[in-house]
């Protein structure tokens, strides 16, 4: 049979047809090793790896035209999100621009989402401040070794691993992680000083601190947050467009839909002039942004070692100071990513690919490690925007990152007067949707264990983020294995007794399923040694186990006077030989 299938093989040009793994491993040295390589190679290999191949010959001036909207949609929102978001990061504002561009250029090669989106998020900031110390070079050097974690993992194909971070691991942790990040920007929203960075600290010294609020930057802050608010809901009940509506309305739309997209810079920019005019009559209100760094950042490798006044701390010192950070921000980088493509590739209908996503952030974050970029990801509001915005291909992440450099070559100077009350509000408008408080109420409704590793994480988070993550990852796996230990069995009562488990059968189950067993074949034979039921027993129909035994039926035979005996001498009864209907024998242990 092997040597026919190693005649036939050219024969299906260009896929090679295998049985089985074995097969393959036979056929190392067969003229289908050279078809394989040649089909490795081969054109539709390229687009696999590099997806832009596969879209870009058909691009058309349609698609340049709404790529164009899109980006520049993004542009506008992500340039006041980047400043704010380095604020969350703990590191100074150019940072935050400095993570905004990579991911732009990186994922029109590499990205397999249209509507996806790479740079600075509130998670992703939040983690930074956690384990990076307020210190632009921990930062970095964190994004440089994330990336290259990321880049391991898309090549060996380990994007399973996200697969056991359970759904309310996620809400708990996003949920907690708003509550963090909105009330740690309280005190820019009303304008206090001095308030620590933990937690529980931030919220016993900002009501300690609350006679201090700035009259200036509370009001500006609030009135930030109700017009956000205001153009977030305009949007939302924005009729859709249509092919009869006169010219007029449809100019007034298109301005309304801009106005309304880019509420964020519109916003922001409004503030900045606000405190613009009253920094030229001499007296300032608000605490501003302050100096940023002008122009590009340069070109260099991510620092390995770090001098501060106490001496040289060394790349082995940096690596262990982040401690679980090195684990932590790829994981939860990668999660929230390919979360959110994950989630418009099935709103709109069409497939990502998670290993090669793996790729594209893994390398956004390794080449960004060399433009002092902090770790980013996909950001879910940004690409809600690129969606919204009509972008047809990840080329609109290009005007997006050119804008950003823009920005960063020739509007820095003008960054200097937005005040930080009008950030906070930018920052507390993102992340509130990120508290799902449906999650507790559905989760009580269709599984209330659920709700353990969800309170343990959301709990946890607020005194250390791993600890959060780690601890609802436990429980969740603890609920996992529990159901491999202790599967549920269905029993058919008859002439003949089935016993179906629900699940695949595995070695901890053996202790449950000879209970279960026991108790059912045996009937009153504890109480009556000598007598046994007089009807035969049919046992363990799995339709879910990992392997052929899932449609395998086991009738156990000569087990009455094995009973009796086993019953007079008061012996535990060892295993039963039993013969599968596919005429395989087997043992059932119990």
């Amino acid at each position: 049979m092997r040597d026919q299938r190693r005649i036939r093989g050219p024969a299906l040009r260009p896929t090679l047809v295998m049985s089985s793994p074995v097969d393959a491993l036979g056929q190392a040295s067969s003229p289908g090793c050279n078809m394989a390589l040649s089909t490795c190679c081969s054109f539709s290999a390229w687009q696999r790896r590099l997806p832009f191949l596969a879209w870009l010959p058909a691009y058309s001036l349609q698609w340049l035209k709404m790529d164009c909207i899109a980006g520049l949609s993004v542009g506008l929102t992500v340039i006041p999100q980047a400043l704010a978001y380095a604020e969350v990061a703990g590191l100074p504002p150019q940072y935050g621009l400095y993570s905004a561009f990579m991911g732009c250029f990186v994922y029109f090669f590499l990205g397999t989402s249209r509507d996806l989106t790479l740079g600075p998020t509130a998670i992703m900031s939040l983690l930074v401040s956690f384990y990076t110390f307020h210190e632009p070079a921990y930062a970095v050097l964190l994004a440089f070794l994330s990336g290259c974690i990321q880049l391991a993992m898309g090549f060996l194909r380990l994007g399973l691993l996200l697969d056991f971070i359970s759904c309310p691991v996620i809400k708990g942790f996003t949920s907690a992680a708003a509550i963090t990040i909105g009330f740690g920007q309280i005190k820019n929203l009303l304008g206090l000083q001095n308030i620590p960075r933990q937690f529980f600290l931030q919220v016993y010294h900002t009501f300690l601190n609350i006679g201090e609020t700035r009259l200036g930057d509370a009001v500006l802050g609030l009135v930030c947050m109700v017009l956000l608010l205001a153009l977030k809901l305009m949007r939302d009940h924005m009729p859709p467009a249509h092919p009869e509506m006169p010219p007029g309305v449809q100019l007034s739309r298109g301005l309304v839909w801009t106005s309304t997209t880019a509420r964020n810079a519109l916003v922001v920019s409004s503030a900045a002039l606000v405190a613009y005019s009253f920094e030229v009559t001499g007296y300032q209100p608000f605490l501003l942004t302050g100096e940023i760094a002008r122009g590009l950042p340069p070109l260099q490798a991510p620092p390995f070692s770090v001098t501060t006044a106490n001496g040289t701390v060394s790349f082995t010192e940096m690596v262990q100071d982040m401690g679980a950070g090195l684990a932590v921000v790829p994981l939860m980088g990668l999660l929230e990513s390919i979360s959110v493509a994950k989630a418009f590739a099935s709103q709109n209908s069409y497939r990502v690919d998670a290993n090669q996503e793996l790729l594209a952030i893994g390398l956004t974050n390794t080449l960004g490690s060399l433009l002092s970029s902090y770790p980013v990801t996909g950001s879910f509001g940004r690409t809600a925007v690129n969606a919204q915005s009509g972008v047809c291909t990840p080329a609109g992440g290009l005007v997006t990152g050119a804008l950003v450099l823009l920005s960063l070559d020739y509007l820095t100077s003008l960054f200097y007067y937005i005040p930080k009350a009008a950030l906070a509000a930018v920052i507390i408008m993102a992340v509130a949707p990120l508290f799902d408080t449906k999650i507790f109420g559905m989760l009580w409704q269709v599984k209330r264990l659920d709700l353990l590793p969800l309170c343990a994480t959301f709990l946890l988070c607020f005194w250390e983020v791993q600890y959060g993550i780690l601890a609802g990852t436990l429980v969740s796996v603890l609920l996992l294995l529990h159901s491999v230990a202790r599967p549920k069995i269905q029993v058919s009562e008859g002439p003949v007794l089935v016993l179906q488990p629900t699940s695949g059968l595995h070695f901890p189950a053996t202790e449950a399923l000879r209970d279960s067993v026991l108790s059912q074949a045996l009937g009153g034979v504890a109480q009556q040694p000598g007598l046994c039921p007089q009807r035969p027993l049919r046992a363990l129909q799995s339709s879910s186990a990992p392997t052929s035994a899932a449609s395998t039926t086991l009738w156990c035979w000569a087990w009455a006077s094995s009973l009796r005996t086993s019953a007079s001498r008061g012996s535990p009864w060892r295993s039963w030989a039993c013969r599968c209907l596919c005429s395989v024998p087997c043992w059932l242990l119990i």
